[in-house]
């Protein structure tokens, strides 16, 4: 796997205006789908709405907003239903800056989100843009996400 991602890495890195030359409308559209989908079955706050989008590999590993990573799916699974117990909802909109490179059987998508959080906590909601790569790898005539990195900016900084 690790070989995997170093080539896939490696291709992003040097064959990045070969790859975009592929890209078809038709991929445009399906990933644009699968993203969405992706975004709209997270914010159910229930990770067995997204799971049949997600590789089940025990080494691979995604990155979320909290904590740092997860390792495989399952202790994604588990470390996001703990995440999603202080949550009353969860909204996430897809910006119109999806980006997708292809090749073959390998995929990369690179956009962001907006993301409004409602804490059970708190009266007012949360609200926050995020970036976010998928690494996807179709599998049995099925896309699938090998690898998520998903993070937040820093707030900007202020002197005090």
């Amino acid at each position: 796997m690790k070989r995997l991602l170093s080539s896939l890495a490696l291709v992003c890195l040097v064959a990045v205006p070969a790859v975009a030359d592929k890209v078809t409308d038709k991929d445009m559209a399906e990933f644009k789908a699968l993203v969405e989908k992706c975004a709209t079955s997270w914010a159910t706050l229930n990770p067995d709405n997204v799971a049949a989008l997600y590789a089940k590999d025990a080494d691979l590993v995604f990155f979320d907003l909290a904590p740092l990573k997860y390792t495989g799916w399952s202790e994604y699974d588990t470390g996001v239903r703990e995440q999603f117990k202080p949550f009353e909802s969860l909204a996430l909109t897809t910006q119109n800056d999806l980006r997708v490179r292809r090749e073959g059987k390998m995929a990369v998508t690179t956009g962001t989100i907006h993301a409004v959080v409602k804490m059970k906590s708190q009266a007012a909601p949360m609200e926050f843009d995020a970036r976010q790569t998928l690494v996807w790898e179709r599998r049995n005539g099925k896309w699938l996400i090998v690898h998520e990195h998903i993070s937040a900016p820093l707030p900007p900084h202020t002197e005090g």
